[in-house]
């Protein structure tokens, strides 16, 4: 489907947000900012070793919770980031990529509460 504009992508988020368990959503406070982009970056794919054949739809950025000690205030917040173009190649429908935008959305908090992959399909099931 064609990209959403910017403004229909961010109310798609905060519905996506508003449709998660409201503790873990809070819980991202000011420790974690979600905001979204057009693309990745360059040097987002290279820092992931993606190849030119794969996409991503979402990047979490920084250091999950369960890392972080005592002496981690001050220090930048934690970045999820969503990514327009490639979620709407993805889905053929708006509702589709409502749907998509929200499990990317959920996938990579899950990575700022510190679970792993393994871990995220595990609770998926």
């Amino acid at each position: 489907m064609t990209p959403p504009s910017d403004d229909d992508f961010a109310q798609m988020i905060n519905a996506a947000m508003a449709s998660l368990p409201a503790d873990k959503v809070e819980g991202l406070g000011d420790q974690c900012v979600v905001t979204y982009a057009d693309e990745p970056t360059a040097e987002q794919m290279e820092k992931l070793k993606l190849r030119g054949d794969r996409i991503l739809l979402g990047l979490f950025e920084g250091v999950p919770l369960t890392k972080r000690g005592n002496g981690w205030s001050g220090l930048l917040p934690a970045k999820i980031t969503l990514f327009k173009i490639p979620l709407s190649h993805i889905s053929p429908t708006e509702k589709d990529l409502q749907e998509n935008v929200r499990h990317t959305l959920w996938h990579e908090m899950a990575h700022f509460y510190g679970l792993d992959h393994a871990e995220i399909r595990a609770r998926e099931k």
